[in-house]
Formats: C-alpha cells, sequence, structure tokens
C-alpha cells in the first residue's frame, strides 16, 4: 500500500512525519497542500475515513487562521462552509495529512501512526 503524505516542506512536523516514514520503509506519494490544497470533495471524504470532527483539520496555530480570526467565526459556520474554506487555502489545513485506502491520520503523533501503520501487520498475522 502506498499511502499519501499531505504536507508543506517547511514545517517541522511534516520533516518529521517523513523522515518517520522513511525510516519505517513506508512507502508514500507527496503532495505538497499549498500547490496542490485538498479539493472540497476530498476533504468531505478525509473528514469521514478519519472519524474526527471537522475543527480537528484547521491548522489552529497558523497564521492564516489567526489572521481570519477563525476562532470565532467557525462556531457560525456549517459543516459545509468549513469545508469550502479549508479548500481554498492549505495554510489552514492542519498538517500533516496522511491518506490510506481507510483511514486518514491528522497531523503527526507516533503513536497513533505506530498504531495505524506498523501493528496493522502484525495483527494480521495472528
Amino acid at each position: 500500500m502506498i499511502y499519501e503524505l499531505i504536507e508543506y516542506p517547511k514545517c517541522t512536523t511534516c520533516r518529521n512525519a517523513k523522515k518517520w516514514l522513511e525510516e519505517n520503509k513506508i512507502s508514500y506519494e507527496d503532495r505538497h497542500i499549498v500547490e496542490n490544497n485538498p479539493t472540497e470533495k476530498e476533504l468531505e471524504i478525509y473528514i469521514k475515513k478519519s472519524g474526527l470532527p471537522i475543527k480537528r483539520f484547521f491548522n489552529t496555530t497558523g497564521m492564516a487562521y489567526r489572521e481570519g480570526n477563525l476562532k470565532n467565526k467557525l462556531s457560525n459556520m456549517d459543516d459545509e462552509e468549513k469545508i469550502k474554506l479549508l479548500s481554498t487555502n492549505g495554510m489552514l489545513v492542519k498538517r500533516p495529512l496522511l491518506v490510506g485506502e481507510d483511514f486518514v491520520l491528522v497531523g503527526f503523533k507516533v503513536d497513533e501512526w505506530k498504531d495505524k501503520l506498523l501493528n496493522k501487520n502484525t495483527d494480521e498475522d495472528e
């Protein structure tokens, strides 16, 4: 399985995620989140696959989020409006996103990635 890693090259967390994938010999295709931002349709799929609320897909520490005063604006938006907003600017999207066949991981948390990517193989062998 080749995963899709949606990331921003200057992001330290994204670089750490890439390094971790490479160290664990996990194949992935790289996608620049600003040059090739996820579309509304893709975001709908990612949100569903992740099982997370839409708000977890926002990069709340990013400058675009803060400059747009989104902390106060999001509560007045419906899900469709939030997804549309995320699709307009890759810098609003939490990164990295790791897209698998039946899951999406948001952000890089080593334990979460280990559970999903490494332990998956050992479970099947038992």
